[in-house]
Formats: C-alpha cells, structure tokens, sequence
C-alpha cells in the first residue's frame, strides 16, 4: 500500500481518494481561514468548522470562509463548564465524524472528549519552539526575552498546556526591531498555514512523528493580560527595556509613568546614535530623565544606553508621535470641508459601517470596535478605491483611531497636507538693498538649525564698512559626529538612500526653482557676506549655482554602468556588467571667493550621485550655504541629507577629514591645507579625495592677438571678483612688439573702473573678503616692488572706509620674482614681456611652475593656439577668452592644483564608485 501511494504521488498532481481526511477545524482568525482553505485545495473533506460567535454581528474569518462554501458552521461561546464538556456542544460536535481535529490559533478551551473523538486526535499550531514559552502569549514572551530565534510548533493536543508530543517545528531568525506584529506577517503566519497542511499530508501518509517534549529548557509564561505585567521596569538594561516593549507591541503594549501621565510605547529601538537634543521629560522609576526629540522618545535603560520610542498612546486611546509628547497638539483642529470632501466622509463611514458591522458616529474607535491589523489594510485599501484615490498609510489610521479623527486626517492627505512640524530657527532679518531679507544663523543638522554644541559663536563681518552682520554658531568636532551620524542614518535607513534616482532629480530640480524664486535674496546675502558686487552676484554666483543643481538634477536617472564580454567558463557563460554606486557620507569644504557657487559646484553632484553630504563653508563666509538650507527643507529633502556647519577649518575640517564615517572628501581652498586635508583623510579609513587648489594661471597674449579683446579679457581675467578667483590670470606673458601698448591700454581702462558699495549698480569692483586677506595683498605688494617690479598702478588700499584696494598692475616682472611664482589671489596684474616670435620660450615660461590649474592664450592664428593649447600643462585652457567655464564643462588642475573635477560628467565619478559583477550560467 505504502509503495503503491508514493507511486501516484511520483506520477499524478491530483488527491486521490486514501488521501482524503474527514477533519474537523476548531479556530478563528484569518489564519485559521487560510488553514482551512489550504486543506480544502488539497483535497481534504472539511466535515465541520467550529469557532467563536460573531461580534458585534460580524462573523470570524474562518466562520465567514467557511459559511461561504456551503461547510456547516458551529459557533460556541464555550465548549465546557468547570472542564466538563458541555453535553449539547459535545454531541453536536460527534455528529461530524470526523477522523482529525486541526486546532490553528485555536483561543478556547477544548475538553479532551474532543481533542481524543477522532481516530487521528487532534493538532494544534503553537508560536513558539516548545517547550520553550508554553501559554497564550508566547510570541510575546519570544521578544521579552530576547530570544535570538523564533518560530512555531505542530504538536499532538494532549491534557497539558501546550505539552504534547511535537509533529513539527520551524525556527527562523529574530531581527533587533521585530516586533509580535512583524514577526507573525513576516514568518509564522505564512509558514505556520504552509506546515499546518504540511502537518496533515504528514498523517494522511501515517509519516507523522510523535516526539515526546523534553522538560529541558520548559518555560511556562505568564498571559500577559493583566495591567500590572505590562510596566516597564527600567532597573535593566536598554535592550531589555527594548525587549519588553516590542514583546508587548501593539496587544497588550508596554506602558510607563512620563511627567506623571501613564502612557503606552510603542516603535521601539535600541538608540545607538548620540544622545538627542530636546526637551527632558520624568519617568517613573528610571534613574535618568528621558528625551522627548525629533525623532520620538528616549528611554535609558540602568546600563547608561538608550531606547527610542516613536509613538504614544494615552488612556484615552488617543495615540500621537513621540515626538509631540508634551506639546500642543494642532493636528486635529477642525477644518472647513467641502462638498466633494463631505462625500469623501460618506463613503469612508460606509467603509467603516462595512468592516465594524456597527453604527459609525464621530466617536466611534476603530480598534475599540473589533477592528485587527488585517483591517487596517483593507480600510486603507478600500479608501484608495472610493475615495479620490487618497493614499493613507497604516501610521495614520493607528494615530487617528476614531471617525473624527480619520476624517480630518483623509482630508488633510486629499488637500496633500501633511503633520510634519513646521522649520523653526532663529532668523536675522535685514532691509538692505531695497528689500527685505532673512536668513538662519545656527548650524544646519538633520533639517533642523540648532545651536553649536559649545553654545559659541563667531561674528560675520559686512567687508563694505566692517560692520558686524550677525553671530554665527560656531560649529565643533561634537557638532560634527552629529551631523555625519545623521548623514550616515539617511543614506543608509532613510528615504534619500531607497529613493529613485529620478525622485532625486525632482527634489534636486524644485530646490533650484526655490534657489531661482529666491534670486536677488541670495545675491544681496552674498554681497554683504563675500563682498562681491551684486550684479555679479546676480548672474554667477547665484545663476551659475542654479545651473549647475538643474544641470545635475538631469544626471540622476542617467548615471548606468555597463555589459563587458569576458572569457566564457565553458560550457557555462558569464556576464559581467558593471554599476556605480554612491560613496555613502561624503564632506565638502568649500572656500570664501564664491561661497554658494562653489557649495553647488560639488554638492549637486554628490547628490546626483546618491550620497548624503556634510558642508563645512568658509568661516568668513557662511550666510549664504544657511539661507540655502533654509530652502533645502523648503523643497522637501529628507532629514540628514544635507548638513552645514559654519566654524574654523582647524576644529571642523580636520574632524571632517578624520571622521571614519566619511568615504569622500572634496575640498576648494589653497595647496597647503589641501596637503593637510589628504595627509588627515588617509589616516583612518584612506578616504576618497578631490582638490581643487592653488593656481598661477598664465596667460599668453601674442602680438597678432584682436588687441580690444585682449585688453577687455585680460582685465577681466585678472579683476573679475576683485582678482578672488580661483583661476584668475596670475601671470600676464606679453608679447615684447605689444607690450607697451597693452600695458598702457589697460591702466587707462583701470581707471575707469568704479570702486564702491557692491549693492551700487553701477560699481565695477567691491571690497575684498576680509581684513586678513587685503593685508597680505598689501604686503604682496610691498615685496614685488622691494624685488624690482615696477608698480604701474595702485598697489594700496583705497582712501575710503570698508576693506577696497585698488586695482594693480605691475610690470617687468622677472621670472624668479616672488610675485612670478606665488598667486596673490586679488586684483593684482602681474605682467612679463617675452621675445617676439619666441613661443616655446614663453610656453617654457609659462608651465615652469607647480600649478596647473587654467591657462590662456590670444592670438589670431589657430594653428598657434592649438599647439600652445596642447603644449600648456593646465587642466583649462581659453583660447581667445577667459573665465568662460559651463556646468558641461570639467573643471580641475594638474600639478599642486590638485586633481579632481568638478562640474560635467566627470565631477560624477568623483562621488561613485564602480562595482563589477559577473553571473556564470548555464546552456538548457
């Protein structure tokens, strides 16, 4: 008999009729329905299925299923009265004959004259590995404990609790944060339907074993239906406080005493990041206070360490985000509805009346109702389909479990408003300019400005008059952990790091638009800020910064890998294909001569590429990088993504470049510290670096050159920003038959430049950045006319308040002259003569230095301006132009100008990394 049976099962998929059972099922819950339709599809003849009455007139899952196939349906309230079976339960129950008793999630106390009628008795599924955790709530007790596997039991029903012989058990792994809920969705309940009809295919094929329980190991815990089991006690440790909430989850949940009010927790996690600022709250029995923060509530446990919680409910049953503990909650405030939205209210009420088979009012609470967590599903689901296509998710329905509540809530989401807290910061606010303007003084950390660790600050002078703008949180190496975490926390658990490219590329675009709408603001911050004159502000510091964010915000979805033919492993074949993947944490130190320019010039591309960014700006510089994370928030980028953190390069810089967190460092600033910054960034973990460094860009001016371009450009390439320009023209090689008239034609245009207040339209040249810096110019001045340069023009400060210097031109500059060899950073013309005709002895000249940044050449003839473009050692060269870079364009230098680009295609790769991946597969 045994062979010939295998023999079927080998050759047919059908039952055939040895395989069925006569069996009774005794549960509830959708489980127990699922149960009873599995062993329906595998042919079983279900005689009988026994259950709970209906409450509040609605049936049990398994009653429903059950009914709706035409299976007699038996509904008792209890089967025996002081453990004796109840004789008319008993006897209708015998008169199914059936030959097996299946017991899923069964919630009553079945007599053993039921569990022992049929020939094949009676199993039950269990949710725990007996005999670890007998009792009803033994998933709970899982968690408690920490127990570091889960799963479930099959076993023979005997007359002891859960004690019975085991038929079958399945184990899978707890995760730190499963909670009753995610554990029961993610594997017993899927898996428990699949062995409970494994179970039976087991006995229809007399394969079941018996396994005797060992008392090894037995725990017998208590049902945790009582209020006084349910405390938390915090004379243990964080993860066992942990524990014990997520054991309790949702049914019966885990309360505690905060600021004198019993409350219940729930969205519980170990805290390991640094502990949250916010607002100190009693709790009952702990010996430290907890934190009500952003991100909920933190608990301590005796060991020091801490707890998260997200969610609290009251007595009431009113629940609300941690985070809100204590304040003052608007979210419920009534709102005007309109007609549409009244019918909205309707159908949703017909939804509720639909799955609570009661009258709904106002008052009504869904879960108080009978409501499960399998009904949150289909509410939600069933209010995307009836109503506007609204999109609720199962966290609104748990905060808002009454029919008022809901209500607001859907019609909040339908107007696409959301709870999230408003940005609040400390704002200056000026009339300057003709227009009003604001913008944070506090550091920028997880969308939040708050003040430095330290509590310093520092002053941001107006270069124009020296006046104080404002005080500056000064940031610290404290400030700077929490700033990477929070970067760290995005890119790895947050939104931004399981967004899709093309999402990123909106987000990136709508903060340009917000850039755009906020033009001329930012243009008047940066000009009091860095000095630079507004027009120019206006069209390159701010445009070309906008630019450059829509320019990348298309990079998003177009950044792919590639397929690359390889040997094959014959017989097999390989593909290998190659992706390019974000960095993770990456640090951007940006300098003071094009403050939001050069944070778009890096930034846009790191985020492009997926990572999230710490922004150090210049110290002397930081207002506008603020106002632009004022509009970060504004355009909805997810908490952590972007960070900024005024403060010295000596404390945050160098935190920054040790961090073990960081994998990416850009930095724009000089070689010295550029040499500093890569010698730190190897240190601890050889983090990815690009610079962007020093220069002493010359410029060949032939003597065949259009003469009133060279003359406008040469300026230009000198004086433009008042000479603080990383690619600024810093030695001017002119051919000797024009010499004297270029010189000459330049300072007479020089002098027609006007120096002034850089709010003034009309004013050609600003003051320089800071104090420290027209000092050196002055004294870089000083020392080429103490070395023989002829000064032609200026080479002092203007006679006028504010930080001007005048325009300089010098001449006769000889190639081992200080002023030859090191880049004043400033409006100082230095110009050399060179040889008529002589052009590899100028382009000699002209690359015997250690930087390479940019370079230029004017001249009429093309085919000697591709032979100096190709013999320059620069990573820019203009050829009958200057300045004129493009966010298509690379941009980056060779030599002690670092290496690196930014800007076009290539400033991408600095901020991805290249992962290869090669599948073998076989032929058919």
């Amino acid at each position: 008999m045994f062979a010939s049976r295998q023999l079927v099962r080998l050759f047919s998929t059908s039952q055939t009729w040895y395989d069925k059972m006569r069996i009774a099922i005794i549960g509830q819950s959708m489980f127990g329905a699922d149960v009873y339709r599995l062993l329906q599809k595998d042919g079983h003849h279900i005689v009988g299925v026994f259950t709970v009455p209906d409450v509040n007139g609605k049936p049990d899952p398994l009653a429903l299923a059950a009914s709706t196939d035409g299976i007699p349906v038996y509904k008792y309230k209890r089967w025996q009265l002081k453990k004796q079976a109840i004789s008319e339960v008993l006897e209708e129950y015998k008169s199914v004959k059936a030959d097996l008793n299946v017991l899923p999630f069964c919630s009553q106390f079945i007599p053993m004259d039921v569990i022992n009628f049929p020939k094949s008795k009676s199993i039950i599924y269990h949710p725990s590995i007996l005999p670890r955790h007998r009792g009803a709530s033994a998933i709970n007790w899982t968690l408690i404990q920490g127990d570091p596997t889960a799963g479930f039991s099959v076993f023979w029903a005997d007359d002891g609790l859960d004690t019975g012989p085991i038929l079958l058990q399945k184990k899978c792994y707890v995760a730190p944060n499963d909670t009753v809920d995610s554990i029961y969705n993610r594997f017993l309940y899927p898996e428990g339907v699949k062995a409970m009809g494994e179970a039976v295919r087991l006995i229809t094929e007399n394969r079941a074993p018996s396994i005797v329980q060992t008392e090894k190991g037995a725990t017998y815990d208590a049902m945790l239906n009582k209020k006084a089991l349910t405390e938390i006690k915090f004379d243990q440790s964080a993860q066992d406080v942990h524990n014990f909430i997520r054991g309790c989850d949702k049914v019966p949940g885990a309360w505690a005493t905060v600021n004198g009010q019993n409350v219940t927790l729930f969205g519980s996690r170990v805290w390991d990041r640094i502990e949250p600022r916010g607002t100190s709250v009693e709790v009952k029995g702990s010996s430290k206070p907890g934190i009500v923060h952003k991100y909920g509530l933190v608990l301590f446990g005796n060991d020091g360490k801490m707890v998260n919680v997200s969610q609290i409910q009251y007595d009431n049953g009113k629940m609300i985000q941690a985070s809100k503990f204590g304040k003052e909650d608007t979210s419920q405030s009534k709102i005007e509805i309109t007609s549409e939205e009244e019918g909205m209210i309707k159908a949703m009420k017909d939804i509720w009346k639909g799955i609570l088979n009661t009258d709904v009012d106002e008052t009504t609470d869904f879960f108080k109702s009978g409501a499960g967590s399998m009904d949150v599903v289909r509410l939600i689901e069933e209010i995307k389909q009836k109503c506007n296509g609204v999109a609720l998710e199962n966290e609104d329905v748990y905060m808002n479990t009454t029919f008022e509540d809901l209500s607001n809530c859907l019609v909040k989401r339908n107007r696409g408003i959301d709870d999230k807290e408003p940005l609040v910061f400390e704002a200056v606010k000026m009339h300057v300019n003709d227009m009003d303007i604001s913008f944070p003084r506090q550091l920028f950390i997880d969308n939040e400005f708050v003040d430095a660790s330290s509590g310093a600050t520092f002053n941001t002078i107006n270069p124009s008059d020296e006046s104080v703008i404002c005080s500056i949180a000064k940031g610290t190496p404290d400030d700077v952990n929490r700033a990477v975490e929070a970067a760290k926390v995005a890119f790895e658990e947050g939104e931004w790091g399981k967004m899709n490219a093309r999402d990123r590329g909106t987000l990136m675009y709508k903060l340009a638009d917000l850039m755009e709408q906020h033009q001329e603001e930012l243009a008047t911050i940066e000009s009091i800020d860095s000095g630079a004159v507004y027009t120019l502000a206006l069209k390159t510091h701010v445009g070309m910064s906008i630019t450059t964010f829509r320019y990348f915000a298309g990079w998003c979805d177009k950044i792919q890998g590639s397929t690359i033919p390889i040997n094959h492993a014959r017989p097999s074949k390989n593909l290998t294909y190659t992706k390019k993947e974000p960095l993770g944490v990456c640090a951007i130190i940006t300098p003071w001569n094009y403050p939001l320019m050069m944070l778009a010039w890096k930034m846009a591309a790191c985020l492009a590429a997926g990572n999230t960014v710490v922004l150090k700006p210049a110290q002397v510089t930081p207002l506008t990088a603020l106002k632009f994370a004022e509009l970060v928030v504004k355009a909805g980028f997810p908490p952590g993504v972007i960070n900024i953190l005024p403060g010295p390069g000596s404390s945050i810089g160098q935190a920054l470049s040790e961090h073990p967190h960081v994998r990416k460092l850009g930095f724009t600033g000089s070689t010295p510290i550029g040499k500093t910054i890569m010698e730190s960034c190897s240190k601890v973990n050889l983090k990815k670096v690009s610079l962007e460094l020093g220069g002493k860009s010359p410029l060949i001016i032939f003597s065949d050159c259009d003469m009133d371009k060279a003359v406008r450009m040469g300026l230009s390439s000198v004086f433009f920003n008042k000479g603080e320009n990383c690619i600024a023209a810093g030695r001017l090689f002119v051919e000797e038959s024009i010499h004297d008239e270029y010189v000459e034609r330049c300072v007479a245009e020089i002098k027609k430049m006007k120096i002034g207040n850089p709010l003034d339209r009309s004013v050609d040249h600003g003051p320089q950045n800071h104090r420290a810096h027209l000092e050196k110019l002055l004294e870089y001045c000083d020392t080429g006319v103490k070395e023989g340069a002829t000064l032609v023009y200026g080479g002092k400060q203007c006679d006028m308040k504010g930080l001007f210097m005048e325009p300089t031109v010098f001449t006769d500059v000889e190639d081992h002259m200080f002023i030859a060899d090191e880049e004043s950073f400033g409006p100082v013309m230095i110009i050399s003569k060179f040889q008529d005709g002589d052009v590899d002895g100028v382009i000699k000249r002209a690359n015997n230095t250690e930087y390479g940044l940019a370079s230029g050449v004017f001249t009429k003839d093309i085919n000697k301006a591709m032979y100096v473009a190709d013999q320059i050692d620069a990573g820019t060269v203009f050829v009958n132009t200057y300045n004129k870079t493009d966010v298509a364009a690379p941009f980056g230098g060779f030599k002690q100008s670092g290496f690196g680009k930014d800007l076009g295609e290539e400033a991408l790769h600095e901020y991805l990394k290249t992962k290869a991946v090669t599948v073998e597969y076989g032929q058919q």
